[in-house]
């Protein structure tokens, strides 16, 4: 392991810790105290909490375990040791939270007083959400669901919050059947509850997720193109290409560097023109998406028709 891969290792933990405190203070501030149903593996701890009084965390620990050694196999040692990781400390975060947010009696603080548990919710999800998409953007997940989601998301093309809120669905709607949690139009609203919990913090997931990854393209006019492409390449890890171009007054040839990079990336790349060309003339695009390596992957099956013309293509050409 290289000096480079230690230090984004640290980085990874780092965010990681930050995204799993941030869930803790949602969960445990916002929406323990209301009793507000929501998805995910906390969620399902939260419901056998809220019915049997057994311990959101040890819930949470138990499906984990479960959870990480069926999908070992299929996401790989160093997505789930992270995840592993994530699991022993939002499961000690969680307790130790739930200890602090609790009043002599017994129950928990309500920080936005009574009546409040719409706003609590919103807060708290978008608190949450934004906590998985710090989780998943530095290659980690807080397990459970997550762990499920992350496998939809690397086989199809279906966005990670999407994935969520079609597992979520199931625990959200299993507080119908719930006797304990009282008549029938208050665990209606437990699960209208619920399902603003489920898109919010999907919605807030997605936001963040796509807001990190989202890509752009400069194209960059220099004659000092040499000199930045180094720099480019030597401080943001990325290749690029030099297209010939001629001007249309001067009549003059000239070069063009086309870059595709992350949005989060610009003001650095910005800063390493300025530095050496001040009046160099750069356009920058935002892109839809970008595929292959260093970016994103194409997420679509072959069909079986296609891969017959691939190979009846190849034949022909080296038959010519």
């Amino acid at each position: 392991m290289t000096k480079q891969e230690i230090i984004y290792e640290i980085k990874d933990y780092f965010y990681i810790t930050l995204g799993l405190l941030l869930y803790t203070f949602g969960f445990t501030v916002f929406l323990l105290p209301y009793e507000i149903v929501t998805g995910g593996v906390a969620g399902l701890g939260a419901i056998i909490f809220y019915t049997s009084d057994f311990p959101v965390q040890y819930t949470f620990f138990i499906v984990n375990a479960v959870l990480i050694v069926a999908a070992l196999k299929i996401l790989g040692l160093k997505f789930l040791m992270k995840t592993i990781y994530a699991t022993f400390m939002l499961t000690l975060f969680l307790e130790i939270a739930q200890d602090m947010a609790t009043a002599q009696n017994g129950s928990f603080y309500k920080l936005l007083g009574e009546g409040n548990d719409f706003m609590s919710l919103v807060i708290g999800c978008m608190l949450t959400g934004t906590a998985l998409a710090i989780v998943f953007l530095n290659n980690g997940s807080t397990g459970g669901t997550d762990i499920v989601a992350a496998v939809v998301n690397k086989f199809h093309n279906i966005s990670i919050g999407k994935a969520l809120i079609m597992v979520d669905l199931c625990i959200i709607g299993s507080c119908l059947f719930i006797d304990k949690f009282g008549a029938i139009d208050i665990r209606c609203k437990k699960v209208i509850f619920g399902l603003c919990t489920m898109v919010i913090e999907c919605l807030m997931l997605d936001y963040v997720m796509y807001w990190q990854r989202q890509s752009v393209q400069f194209l960059i006019f220099s004659k000092k193109y040499q000199e930045i492409a180094f720099n480019i390449a030597r401080y943001t890890d990325h290749t690029m290409t030099i297209l010939d171009g001629h001007g249309y007054w001067t009549g003059k040839p000239t070069k063009v560097i086309c870059l595709l990079a992350k949005k989060s990336e610009s003001l650095k790349i910005f800063r390493l023109i300025k530095q050496i060309d001040p009046n160099a003339f750069v356009s920058q695009s935002s892109v839809i998406g970008v595929y292959g390596e260093g970016f994103d992957e194409m997420k679509v099956k072959i069909k079986t028709t296609d891969k017959n013309i691939n190979k009846q293509n190849t034949t022909n050409i080296q038959n010519t």
